[in-house]
């Protein structure tokens, strides 16, 4: 621990480098969107005020303390939640010094733009934000992997929508975080009707955006996660036409830069070893951790235990299996034209040794 120490002493600055602008720029026009013939809204104020108080958050953190470890904040609900409320990892670093910040982000897109940039530590996205900043030139690295848990990802009409199958929506607009497990799942969906992506009209809208827009009447369908899925519900807003339970064949990824990895694996331990933990107690407190995450929703602790219900809890190892899997992801998008090269995943994946030192010992056993 004293190595972890001496490691996080090293001085870690808010500077972005001129490489990390270059990027940023080229990040922002891969993943943005200005669509052109697809209906979509400029950003809301809501959005406007999560991006103002993440870069405020920020630069507070990194001008105050030089020993800052910084964590997505899961808006999913998951053991990720509860190990932030638990407040476990900070008592596990604070006699090293070392601070915790956990900063929130609309979707998978924007965690890795922070990423890339140094603004984000450890991030948890689906399968394929990745697979875009890969595209785009960020050096990260894949760390852990979750259950499919396709349940909990859905594609929402409203509740006055005729429509009873996807095919319904031809020619409709569908509203998605580009690069997101709506995007891919929305392929998916289509494919196993027959239909391609250009059959719908694609409207790129993050989740606060796109729920407006939906909310709104502003477009026909909306693919979408947890907790939106049910608060769209409760207020009858919209209904659920298909969820991913059969159609998700990937995990979510823990993922951080290359940087970070290098200079703190022994930090990255630490985080796993305690989320690890989390994960256990969730699956056997589901009541316990509604009514631990409760007061951060707007949803009952009933309500609360019917959504834990879709999931399925514990980390995963990284194997052959999840690389090639996610290989066949990035060749899906490359095919579908919407990252311009060819990416090979296992540039950002480590060696079975340098997993073992970071992965706790009975996420491995499940190899």
């Amino acid at each position: 621990m004293q190595n972890l120490k001496k490691k996080f002493s090293s001085r870690r600055t808010s500077r972005v480098t001129r490489r990390s602008l270059l990027f940023g720029f080229g990040y922002s026009l891969l993943l943005s969107t200005t669509l052109l013939g697809c209906s979509s809204q400029p950003p809301t104020t809501t959005q406007q005020q999560v991006s103002a108080t993440n870069t405020s958050a920020q630069k507070v953190t990194e001008s105050s303390s030089s020993k800052v470890i910084r964590i997505v904040r899961s808006k999913q609900l998951t053991p990720l939640a509860v190990l932030e409320k638990q407040g476990s990892l900070e008592k596990r670093l604070e006699p090293e010094g070392v601070k915790v910040v956990w900063s929130e982000f609309a979707a998978g897109p924007q965690q890795l733009e922070a990423l890339n940039a140094g603004s984000l530590d450890i991030a948890s996205t689906a399968e394929s934000p990745p697979v875009f900043a890969q595209a785009a030139g960020t050096p990260l690295v894949y760390l852990a992997t979750t259950p499919f848990n396709g349940r909990t990802v859905s594609l929402l009409v409203p509740t006055n929508s005729p429509a009873k199958k996807i095919a319904d929506l031809k020619g409709k607009k569908i509203a998605f975080q580009k690069a997101s497990i709506g995007h891919y799942l929305l392929v998916k969906a289509l494919e196993k009707d027959g239909l391609k992506l250009s059959d719908v009209v694609s409207t790129y809208l993050p989740p606060p955006d796109a729920n407006v827009a939906f909310s709104q009447g502003k477009v026909d369908g909306w693919f979408i996660w947890e907790p939106f899925v049910t608060r769209t519900e409760q207020k009858k807003i919209g209904r659920e036409l298909l969820h991913g339970g059969e159609l998700r064949d990937t995990g979510n990824f823990y993922s951080t830069s290359r940087k970070f990895y290098q200079e703190n694996p022994e930090l990255i331990k630490i985080f796993f070893e305690e989320l690890q933990k989390a994960e256990v107690w969730s699956k056997s407190n589901r009541k316990e951790m509604a009514q631990l995450l409760a007061p951060v929703t707007q949803l009952d602790v009933p309500t609360l235990e019917k959504m834990h219900g879709k999931y399925e809890w514990g980390l995963k190892p990284i194997t052959e299996q999840v690389i090639n899997k996610q290989q066949e992801v990035a060749d899906m998008w490359y095919s579908q034209g919407l990252i311009p090269k060819k990416v090979n995943v296992r540039d950002g994946f480590l060696s079975p040794d340098e997993y073992a030192k970071i992965t706790p010992q009975e996420v491995l056993a499940r190899q």
